[in-house]
């Protein structure tokens, strides 16, 4: 569906707001100071919390699931990356006020400051198409099925999930299984077993799991997941092979987050190294 330039500015903004409070809660460990980061006034702060509401909300189990059975198919579009890229970008609108990158430059930024500190081919492209699955925006998915904090579901929501407060409306909160610790899952069950809330993370894990390494691909379906590679929040339902694999998506967070760069990457000029790069792991053509 074609989103109106108003909703793809509010899209945008959603996405800024909640990157940004993620960096706030979140500083680079040299705890940089407060005021070195955007500052919000009171009502955006409350716009963050608004969209944590509704996220926390309408995220639910059945939701969740009603989203794979949508989306995992992959059968919404058939894209070249670049054309994918180009897609996302559609998100930038002109008239925002608070950034003139476009989504490939943001991506470059992340994937370039993993291939200046000497990381692998497929570390790099990771970095490249973590954000991609924000494609789901362009579908007219609400912000709140798209980004934010990922968590499990099917389970009780751990009080370390950022404005945890709001899950007491969430109708899983009361369910006779998945407001229990373990819900439907059990004791180190692993990762693999068990359903995150829907967003971004998971639609590129699946648009990718048959093509790059596991490592990345947990850094795709991961990244999000701030209450567990920040507060182990989750350690009951991880195996020892999940925390192997997060030792790479605690490597990958940093880039992530703290990436931004005044100078933008030059797209023209880098794009045939991904392109190249994309090749080596790729098919030409990606469901979506």
């Amino acid at each position: 569906m074609d989103l109106s330039k108003e909703e793809l500015k509010n899209a945008h903004d959603t996405m800024e707001m909640w990157e940004e409070d993620v960096l706030t809660r979140y500083p680079e460990p040299k705890e940089k100071a407060k005021e070195d980061f955007r500052n919000y006034d009171d009502p955006a702060r409350d716009t963050v919390r608004e969209f944590y509401k509704m996220n926390h909300i309408y995220q639910t189990y059945d939701f969740v699931r009603s989203k794979e059975d949508q989306y995992l198919s992959l059968t919404k579009k058939e894209m070249t990356l670049w054309d994918a890229v180009e897609f996302l970008n559609t998100l930038v609108d002109d008239s925002d006020p608070d950034t003139d990158l476009d989504q490939t430059q943001h991506l470059l930024q992340t994937s370039e400051a993993i291939r200046a500190d000497g990381h692998p081919d497929w570390f790099v492209l990771t970095g490249f198409l973590h954000d991609l699955g924000k494609v789901l925006c362009l579908y007219g998915e609400p912000q709140w099925a798209v980004v934010g904090d990922t968590f499990p579901v099917g389970c009780k929501h751990s009080d370390k999930i950022v404005y945890s407060e709001y899950f007491s409306d969430n109708p899983d909160s009361t369910h006779e299984i998945y407001s229990d610790k373990m819900g439907i899952y059990s004791e180190n069950c692993g990762l693999d077993n068990v359903h995150m809330s829907w967003g971004h993370d998971e639609y590129i894990y699946h648009i990718m799991k048959d093509y790059l390494p596991e490592e990345g691909l947990y850094m795709l379906r991961y990244h999000s997941f701030y209450s567990q590679h920040r507060e182990k929040a989750y350690d009951h339902l991880m195996n020892k092979h999940d925390h192997k694999l997060f030792e790479w998506v605690d490597k990958f967070n940093q880039y992530d987050l703290y990436s931004k760069a005044a100078t933008p990457p030059d797209v023209k000029a880098l794009r045939p190294y991904y392109e190249d790069l994309a090749s080596k792991f790729l098919p030409d053509i990606l469901k979506f």
